[in-house]
């Protein structure tokens, strides 16, 4: 049986993150707004659809690099969002 690891938690985490964006779309609103401020709800979606895949793909041993790569990638994204804002 294999044992869990950090990044399959953290990467549950995440995913499990980016699907709350789908069910309670307005708790995501406050985060959301200061950095997307135009068309809110579409970049909360968007924003939740990013986290679930790249949160998949952290979990999943096999596809864990290229989920790191994408994690780097839209944390990046977001940052450079937020310093613009």
């Amino acid at each position: 049986m294999a044992s869990i690891t950090l990044p399959t938690v953290a990467g549950v985490a995440l995913a499990a993150t980016g699907a709350a964006h789908f069910v309670a779309p307005d708790a995501f609103r406050p985060i959301t707004e200061p950095v997307f401020p135009d068309d809110t709800r579409t970049w909360t979606y968007r924003n939740g659809a990013s986290e679930l895949a790249i949160g998949t793909a952290i979990a999943i041993p096999a596809t864990r690099k290229i989920g790191l790569v994408g994690l780097a990638v839209y944390a990046g994204f977001l940052g450079f969002r937020a310093a613009t804002a």
